[in-house]
């Protein structure tokens, strides 16, 4: 289906006030049949009149349907017994053939910050489609998707939500290529997710390859946000296209292990921290070690033999590898 703009509509006023006029007209009419009546003075033309003023003033009110008015960043499907005629675009006061009715199929569909789709109650839900009557919002809006939950490609269980920002570009296809195209765009964001999920690691992982290029690389979802969020964007879009749907941008909102084993992998990320805490004191230890034998051998301050040497190191990886304060032992004796 391919959107057709109505141009050369904007003649809401002037046909507002011809439709006033004319009922001015008619009443007028009325009331001079009435007064001729009265004096007896019916004639052939009266009569005529007065059938056309009761007429009109019965049936005139019809053409006050063809009156439209749109807002700013608002447009109206119309439609002519069935037909697909065109759409308004754009602020002003329309006046179109009054059997013409606005299409929108979304019209009662909500799709707020909670994510949920025809969320609320039935009177908050029908006060809002009177409000909005079966106009479209051109706006940019917010899709909030509720936290999913989503095996990552370890098969570790994820906790994730995104909020997606879009618009409607197309008012033909939104109205007629898809049933209701804001559950259709709902339903689209989660499966979108849950195919792009599965492709990344929650963290770095050895040997996974989330390009698709087959060689492994460091992407995750917990550092990659950006470009996790990118394809996600892409693939919503090339879903919703087809629905005359714009995805401007695309975000993750949250994202943590599922609860059941939240607990196990923070100790995983603490032991992983202790142990590259621990290389790291280890090696700066080790060097401290060879610093100082260098630095007594240098300046002759004392000769060791092996065996004290070993001693020594073993003394000074303890003192500077240890999580306590070192208590050291005073030897009053000789070295040997």
């Amino acid at each position: 289906m391919e959107e057709k703009i109505l141009t050369g509509k904007k003649k809401g006023m002037p046909m507002l006030l011809l439709i006033l006029a004319l009922y001015v007209l008619a009443v007028i009419g009325i009331v001079w049949a009435a007064v001729q009546d009265g004096a007896g003075d019916m004639d052939t033309v009266t009569v005529v009149i007065l059938a056309v003023s009761i007429v009109w003033a019965s049936l005139g009110w019809i053409l006050l349907c063809g009156l439209k008015v749109l807002k700013p960043q608002e447009a109206l499907v119309l439609t002519l017994f069935g037909k697909y005629i065109g759409t308004l675009k754009g602020e002003g006061f329309y006046y179109v053939n009054p059997f013409c009715s606005g299409v929108n199929p979304a019209a009662q569909t909500r799709l707020n910050q909670s994510g949920d789709v025809d969320g609320g109650s039935k009177a908050e839900k029908k006060a809002e489609a009177q409000a909005g009557g079966k106009k479209i919002s051109l706006k940019i809006m917010t899709l909030n998707n509720n936290r999913q939950k989503i095996n990552d490609c370890l098969g570790n269980p994820v906790e994730i939500g995104i909020a997606v920002m879009w618009r409607v570009v197309d008012t033909a296809k939104a109205v007629f290529d898809v049933d209701n195209y804001k559950e259709y765009l709902s339903l689209q964001c989660d499966s979108a997710l849950r195919n792009i999920v599965r492709i990344y690691p929650y963290d770095v992982a050895p040997n996974v390859d989330t390009t698709g290029d087959g060689i492994a690389d460091e992407g995750s979802l917990r550092g990659s946000s950006e470009v996790v969020a990118g394809r996600i964007k892409d693939e919503i879009q090339s879903k919703v296209a087809q629905a005359g749907l714009e995805i401007i941008e695309a975000r993750i909102t949250y994202l943590a292990y599922a609860p059941e084993i939240a607990a196990v992998m923070l100790q995983r990320q603490q032991a992983s921290a202790i142990i590259d805490a621990r290389k790291m004191i280890v090696d700066g230890a080790v060097g401290m070690v060879e610093m100082a034998l260098e630095r007594l051998s240098e300046k002759q301050v004392v000769e060791l033999d092996e065996e004290r040497k070993a001693a020594m190191v073993s003394n000074l990886l303890v003192v500077l590898c240890g999580n306590r304060d070192a208590q050291p032992v005073v030897n009053s004796g000789s070295l040997y």
